[in-house]
């Protein structure tokens, strides 16, 4: 099926699709929830992955959940059809495996606790001993956009431009790169949850001691050039197996780069781009999204200079995230329903929208309203955290308000608190 330019292709009827004809076959799934609720993986993965068992249910699939949180909804009586409230890690899944004999398996809906696992089920060679196909994107995909080196290095051969950086495996290496680049420096960290290790250095002694942090929560860093006070814009693309791709929401964060976006009150529709930004930032994600080959849902951080075109993409997220869960419910968007339909082989024009039941799945929704996010933070539980907004996420929770303005829609969120 070949795209056409623009979105993609005009789409085919149902079971045209030879990927949707190839997963006729998968009959049970197993699905990896993201566990705890913590800083970072909260809410959100809860309403992604009851999302998609609603939708692999529909088609008449046996879902498997795995999720040792007893307080979320996914874990209902009758939603999956079998819960094991194990940990989220290669060594229970691997026996879930075992047992229940899965024939696919869904690491897009549990956050970065799902991604992780799927990557080292891979690497250590279970999902090829069972005999378990990863539904939506592959695990290549997944590892190309969290390994920073690798991230990096396949967006400068599509010519999109990223941060001056260097991926570095100890404190040597990465001290060595903060010279060469020059600071200040910003460091964040590689399969990492909620700017986990990430930071802002000045100076050498600073990426020393911030170093002995980074490396505790992730094998890897990245070291790269300061772009605090760019603007950060975010997009959420949609991908099917067969190349059709939209852009179903952009966001503007109040804050600057620097901030954590979970830090950040976020405006969608984004407020202060005009059409020529928005438009390359645009053509940009749908680049990137088909570059890495990501089926299903994605997010796609830039960095853009208010006083120039000049852009950065600092990350692609290939799963379900909490701006995914902004965007779903700002726009009327069902993200992680489609999603899990596009992992079984269905391609966007076939689907309708769950919300509107009239438009299909392959039409960009379009905003007459502004919806705002306000992050919420407990300062009396966590007394002794730094109460200064930081790269590093912090925030407990959050709430979200329409408004016909951004003020109205601000004035609501602030309120809700």
């Amino acid at each position: 099926m070949k795209a056409a330019e623009g979105t993609g292709s005009p789409g085919t009827r149902k079971g045209e699709g030879s990927l949707f004809s190839e997963l006729q076959n998968v009959q049970t799934i197993l699905l990896l929830g993201s566990g705890a609720l913590k800083i970072g993986e909260a809410g959100e993965f809860d309403y992604s992955g009851s999302q998609a068992i609603k939708a692999f249910k529909e088609e008449g699939k046996k879902v498997i959940l795995i999720n040792p949180n007893i307080a979320t909804n996914q874990t209902s009586w009758g939603l999956a059809d079998a819960v094991y409230f194990d940990p989220v890690t290669p060594a229970f899944v691997e026996r879930i495996i075992e047992r229940e004999k899965p024939d696919a398996i869904a690491l897009s809906f549990g956050g970065q606790t799902a991604l992780n696992c799927g990557v080292k089920l891979e690497e250590s060679g279970i999902l090829k001993k069972f005999a378990v196909r990863v539904l939506g994107t592959s695990v290549e995909s997944i590892r190309k956009t969290e390994d920073r080196a690798a991230f990096n290095a396949e967006l400068k051969s599509i010519g999109v431009d990223v941060p001056k950086s260097f991926a570095c495996a100890n404190a040597t290496e990465a001290l060595e790169a903060g010279k060469k680049i020059g600071y200040p420096v910003i460091i964040r960290g590689a399969f990492a949850l909620g700017g986990k290790g990430s930071g802002r250095a000045m100076n050498e002694k600073e990426l020393a001691e911030l170093c002995k942090v980074s490396f505790v929560e992730s094998p890897q860093i990245l070291v790269e050039e300061d772009l605090t006070g760019w603007k950060e814009i975010e997009y959420e693309v949609v991908r099917d197996g067969y190349d059709n791709c939209i852009t179903v929401c952009n966001m503007e964060n109040v804050d600057p780069l620097g901030i954590h976006t979970g830090e950040s009150i976020v405006v969608a529709p984004s407020q202060t781009l005009d059409n020529e930004d928005y438009q390359m930032l645009r053509s940009i994600a749908l680049k990137v999204i088909r570059h890495f080959a990501i089926v299903g849902e994605c997010n796609i951080q830039y960095a853009l200079d208010p006083r120039s075109r000049r852009y950065r993409v600092i990350e692609v997220n290939a799963r379900l995230s909490r701006s995914s869960a902004l965007a779903s419910k700002a726009t009327g968007y069902p993200l992680a329903f489609v999603a899990a339909k596009l992992a079984l082989g269905y391609a966007l024009p076939e689907l309708r929208n769950a919300i509107t039941e009239v438009t299909c799945a392959d039409f960009e929704p379009s905003l007459d309203y502004v919806a705002v996010k306000m992050p919420r933070w407990d300062l009396q539980k966590f007394r002794f955290v730094s109460d200064q907004v930081t790269s590093e996420m912090k925030s407990v929770g959050e709430v979200m308000a329409l408004g016909r303005t951004f003020e109205e829609a601000l004035q609501k969120a602030i309120r809700m608190l």
